[in-house]
């Protein structure tokens, strides 16, 4: 892929959806967002998995396949597995939306498999967790995709070199990152130290916005206030110049999160979030 070809994230084209509900799915077809999608300029298409088993319902997979294909969509990421460190009840339910992912992941060709940390920042054991990043990561080369676990700045793997520290311990060639611009802000992590983060091991990138006050805990912040591309205070050509010293090539992940942009329809959502973000990347 080019530098100049971008990736709708899942919740970009989600609608009246978010994360910190307890009914994530969208209200929306998948046929509308993707739709919305491929007339706003995007080439790649993320979906969280809740929407994609909807979505099998109504389409089937072959469906959902051809949907992608009838709109140009050439690079589909999924997400997001949780839990897949953990034992017990915890781990036998994300085994299950394991086996899902992976399955679906395999049917659709889809290319990234995106998984979190932990957000209730428990102790954790660096060997544990390597070893089972590197089970996971496996399990998504076996069905063509890269596994991209996303730092958050309020979890156990804070920063992206917390991230890093992870994905190089566990040594799987298919493991790497997904880096959210908002969250390597909220980090203090400057652009320089994001130039220094070796190309193989960024998965995915999120590219969006903010104002310099946090409003509310970060993860209230990180839900409700995103701004589009250059409407905030974040260096974003900065951290776009870094990334591409990195060796980072595309698809360019837009993630915006706020009310403001889940209240508008989702065509007028999708256009703002692929302008704002073309406008600095090209």
């Amino acid at each position: 892929m080019t530098a100049d070809e971008f990736l709708a994230t899942c919740w970009t084209t989600a609608g009246d959806a978010a994360p910190d509900e307890e009914d994530q799915r969208s209200p929306l077809n998948l046929r509308e967002r993707v739709e919305a999608a491929r007339e706003a300029g995007f080439t790649a298409f993320g979906l969280l998995y809740v929407d994609l088993v909807e979505a099998e319902r109504e389409y089937g997979m072959a469906g959902i396949r051809s949907l992608f294909a009838d709109n140009g969509i050439s690079h589909v990421e999924l997400e997001l597995l949780t839990d897949w460190w953990a034992d017990g009840p915890r781990r036998a339910a994300s085994d299950e939306i394991r086996t899902g992912m992976l399955k679906a992941i395999e049917t659709l060709g889809a290319r990234t498999f995106k998984i979190g940390p932990d957000v209730a920042d428990e102790p954790w054991d660096l060997d544990v967790w390597a070893k089972e990043f590197a089970v996971l990561a496996a399990q998504a080369d076996g069905v063509g995709a890269r596994l991209g676990v996303e730092p958050l700045p309020w979890s156990n793997l804070k920063t992206v070199h917390d991230g890093l520290r992870l994905v190089e311990a566990a040594g799987h060639p298919a493991g790497g990152l997904i880096i959210d611009v908002w969250h390597t802000e909220r980090a203090h992590t400057p652009p320089a130290e994001l130039a220094e983060v070796p190309g193989s091991r960024i998965v995915g990138v999120e590219l969006n916005d903010a104002d310099s006050d946090v409003v509310g805990t970060l993860f209230e912040d990180t839900v409700h206030r995103r701004r589009l591309c250059g409407e905030g205070s974040f260096d974003l050509p900065g951290v776009i110049a870094a990334l591409r010293t990195a060796g980072f090539r595309g698809p360019w992940g837009v993630e915006i999160l706020s009310d403001a942009h889940r209240a508008l329809p989702v065509r007028e959502a999708a256009a703002a979030a692929y302008r704002s973000a073309a406008a600095l990347v090209n």
